[in-house]
């Protein structure tokens, strides 16, 4: 492995309920942007990405889920296993651990989706980090409208001495490539988690694409 790759941390396919995006759309669309590896993160499964790890797409596909829990969302990157939603958030963690898979906090402070660290929940990403519970907090969500939001979870990051990732968040083909690291290339968890001490983090705010297009008027 050499040189500097690409790699979105956050993207999800049809499979995850609220995207329309399959995984052929996707992985073109990867492609397009100049992306070398994606994790496909759907919410609460991980079959599509599972599938698309095994297949020849042109961009490399890494196991991940999005999983609910009572206080919020957490991702499990370099996931072997699908793990249950609504599961207690210490479960859920070392479900991730047992797999050797690295626990990824998205959107931390979003307060416009299920985040660990919104208001009513704020003492349990402390909690989480202070535990050392979190490998890698999410720095720059792209659907994050509210850029101190991002700029908070930077600040948690460095306060914990934790590696900061970059998500597109993507659930429509505009979306992909809107936010990705560049790093060094690795080979599973522990290299990544490595690789993260010399990523650039790169981003910009791309909101969601209308599902459905809105009927012309006038």
């Amino acid at each position: 492995m050499t040189g500097r790759i690409r790699v979105d941390c956050h993207l999800h396919t049809v499979a995850s309920g609220d995207s329309v995006l399959t995984v052929e759309e996707l992985a073109a669309r990867a492609k397009e942007t100049g992306l070398d590896a994606v994790f496909i993160t759907d919410h609460n499964v991980t079959a599509a990405a599972a599938d698309a790890a095994g297949r020849d797409l042109g961009v490399r596909v890494i196991v991940g889920e999005e999983v609910r829990t009572p206080y919020g969302d957490v991702i499990g990157l370099f996931l072997t296993e699908r793990i249950p939603y609504v599961l207690p958030l210490p479960e859920v963690i070392a479900r991730i651990r047992s797999q050797r898979a690295l626990v990824y906090v998205p959107h931390p402070f979003d307060p416009a989706r299920a985040s660990l660290g919104r208001t009513d929940a704020g003492d349990t990403l402390t909690a989480l980090c202070s535990s050392g519970g979190a490998d890698i907090i999410e720095v720059f969500n792209a659907k994050t409208a509210d850029q101190s939001h991002n700029e908070r979870a930077a600040r948690l990051a460095r306060r914990f001495c934790l590696p900061g990732g970059a998500g597109s968040d993507a659930h429509d083909a505009p979306g992909v490539g809107a936010a990705y690291l560049e790093m060094p290339d690795f080979d599973g968890p522990a290299s990544f988690l490595a690789a993260l001490a010399d990523a650039r983090v790169v981003g910009e705010y791309r909101d969601y694409a209308l599902r459905y297009p809105r009927p012309a008027t006038g």
